[in-house]
């Protein structure tokens, strides 16, 4: 039937030029005849709704506004991590938060250094953990993707993950670890190491066995619908990036500088965790100077090569943040060796000293440990405290700069001072920070432009934005820590009862993972009329996790935010969320409202 083949083919060609969209036709033939009974859009993958989209373009059906409006920035998500198969069959034994995108498979370990010895003989692993500490970023690495029983969307392992691109899921209040007997009881179900599971990071799914797993298979679509994308927003998008390499990633997802450069991230390698240590346990500035002397060198390299990656776009670099006690080993495990040592009858010279080191760094632990950290000694506290920390980093932020410069590369380092809730804080910093950068210059013979600022992440800082900004020449603001201070609620805990919160419309959802508009939102509103105020050229940006997450950047636009700031495997769907949420300011112009 050859003529009613081509009569279906026009008219199915006429149908999707009518409806400007793919369509999915029933249809049947009787006595040689066609008889078309419904037309309706028809379903899609997330890859092949990009192709279609850009197809039509090409075809002349659509405008490049309307294609971009046509794909979700989920959709973008969707592509960029392997996923489950849709025809597999699943049996999810577990759930706990969508803490990273993406699907993993692999055997279960629940040591950091069980997770890279299994990886380096190619073997894929699934670390489990009840929660992980920057001591674990090696067999995060290594693994396929990361659980965790305890912690939420911001929590070390979340954070990390998506820096990462490793699929992860975490608050999993379902499963019990018991470490040293290396097993995982999930309700009646019993895993040993080297069983295998299956996580959904998408969707915060754990699944007993290996499930099949498939590649979206991005083609250049991706990459033509994003430059479309990029002329409609207005926002800019940055990212979050601590190493050379998630800069150079970040730098070939689109990312137009770095909102967020984590230092403290660059202390815990194998070869410098030891020299944070020396410099923690040291009981003069006279003692701390010559581990500082040791860090400078590895700060200055690591600068040098984010510049580099970032090719002349801004890079904000956050000085050290997190109390100093996240650097020492955990209390627990500090006892269990001491202990081991003084059981024994009779000690070596070698196991005298370490000895002696263990109690000492017991006793500094102690010293340092607080009830509440995170309201605690860091932040712009530690410089104030520890000025020559900060004046180290600014001397390795200055002298990577110089270096470049020399090389022909315009480098505008913007220090960012975190945790400000008062003025004189920021005074203080800043005028260390000033002195700091100068002296280099004047060593190196050189005179580069850097901007200072600071996060707000305090609502203090946010009430008093008007003062702080006669001092910061740029906002950031650390939404994450800003919605734990103004809900009061702990970011690594509360995922064990907001999950109730929201099925009991308490909440409309997590204020981690999208912006409280009502009450952080508010806040930021209040920082932002105060600030532009005092100076109407600040700059203002958005660095927490929200900076990836498309309702979030829609209300970024909405209040005049000039860039969003997010992990490197979000920022294609930054691009297109972006783009949206400039189309959706625009629509009520439109229609001539």
């Amino acid at each position: 039937m050859p003529e009613v083949y081509d009569e279906l083919e026009s008219i199915y060609k006429r149908l999707e030029t009518h409806f400007k969209d793919m369509q999915d036709i029933e249809f049947t033939i009787e006595d040689g005849k066609l008889f078309m009974l419904q037309t309706r859009t028809g379903k899609r993958t997330a890859t092949a709704a990009i192709k279609i989209a850009v197809d039509m373009v090409k075809e002349g059906l659509i405008t490049e506004t309307e294609a971009v409006k046509r794909i979700k920035p989920e959709q973008v998500d969707q592509i960029l991590h392997p996923m489950i198969d849709p025809d597999a069959k699943v049996e999810v034994i577990a759930r706990g938060l969508p803490a990273s995108p993406g699907a993993a498979v692999g055997k279960i370990v629940f040591t950091a250094d069980r997770a890279e010895e299994l990886a380096a003989n190619g073997e894929k692993v699934i670390l489990v953990r009840t929660e992980t500490s920057p001591d674990d970023i090696g067999g995060m690495n290594a693994a396929e993707g990361i659980l965790t029983a305890r912690g939420g969307m911001t929590s070390h392992a979340a954070v990390v993950a998506r820096g990462m691109g490793k699929c992860c899921v975490a608050g999993c209040g379902e499963i019990t670890i018991d470490e040293a007997e290396k097993k995982m009881t999930i309700g009646d179900l019993l895993f040993h190491e080297g069983d295998y599971i299956t996580l959904d990071g998408s969707k915060g799914e754990v699944m007993k066995g290996s499930v099949k797993l498939i590649d979206s298979g991005v083609g250049g679509e991706v990459g033509e619908l994003l430059r479309w994308a990029d002329d409609i927003r207005r926002l800019g998008v940055r990212t979050n990036a601590d190493t050379p390499h998630d800069a150079g990633i970040a730098r070939d997802f689109g990312a137009e500088g770095i909102g967020l450069c984590r230092t403290e991230h660059m202390f815990f390698g194998e070869e410098r965790i030891p020299i944070v240590q020396e410099m923690i346990l040291a009981e003069s500035e006279e003692e701390r100077m010559i581990p500082l002397a040791k860090l400078l060198e590895f700060q200055r390299e690591d600068f040098k090569g984010i510049f580099k990656e970032m090719r002349g776009l801004p890079v904000t670099i956050r000085l050290l943040d997190p109390p100093l006690h996240e650097f020492l080993p955990k209390k627990e495990e500090l006892i269990e060796k001491i202990n081991a040592l003084r059981s024994k009858a009779k000690l070596s010279r070698d196991e005298e000293s370490e000895l002696e080191k263990l109690e000492e760094m017991m006793s500094r632990v102690e010293k340092l440990h607080e009830f509440n950290p995170m309201l605690g000694h860091r932040g712009c506290r530690l410089g104030i405290t520890y000025p020559e920390i900060y004046n180290m980093q600014v001397q390795a932020i200055i002298e990577a700069a110089a270096e470049l410069m020399r090389e022909g590369e315009t480098i505008t380092p913007e220090i960012m001072i975190p945790l400000v809730g008062e003025l004189n804080e920021l005074k203080v910093t800043k005028r260390n920070v000033i002195e700091t950068a100068e002296k280099v210059m004047r060593e190196k013979g050189v005179k580069l432009n850097y901007l200072i600022g600071t996060m707000i992440e305090l609502p203090r800082a946010a009430i008093t934005a008007d003062e702080i900004a006669e001092e910061a020449e740029f906002f950031s603001f650390g939404t994450n820590d800003l919605t734990q201070t103004t809900f009061g609620f702990s970011r690594d805990d509360a995922g064990k009862f907001l999950q109730e919160y929201i099925e009991k419309g308490i909440l409309p959802h997590d204020p981690f993972v999208t912006l409280d508009k009502r009450g952080v939102g508010e806040l930021m509103k209040i920082a932002i009329e105060k600030g532009k105020k005092t100076n109407p050229d600040i700059k203002l940006g958005i660095c927490g996790e929200h900076g990836g997450d498309p309702e979030s950047i829609k209300f970024a636009d909405e209040i005049g935010l000039d860039y969003v700031s997010c992990s490197p495997y979000r920022i294609p769907i930054a691009r297109i969320a972006a783009a949206h949420a400039t189309l959706a300011q625009r629509e009520p112009k439109d229609r001539g409202l």
